[in-house]
């Protein structure tokens, strides 16, 4: 199941639209912000009820 997902780029503090795949379950991965390219944090916590997610997005700077 896929929803997108509007989060703000923790480097360049612009909205984007992330595409999310619930169907694997939460995960954790690595994704270049659309708009500056510099690579971010995604954690995607998935619920139990279908639909019910929890995106949040952090520097791999740190």
């Amino acid at each position: 199941m896929l929803e997108e997902a509007v989060v703000t780029c923790p480097c360049c503090w612009e909205e984007i639209v992330l595409e999310l795949d619930l169907s694997g379950g939460s995960a954790v991965y690595t994704e270049d912000c659309s708009v500056c390219c510099r690579p971010m944090v995604v954690r995607l916590t998935v619920g139990e009820e279908e639909g019910q997610f929890e995106v949040q997005v952090e520097s791999e700077e740190g």
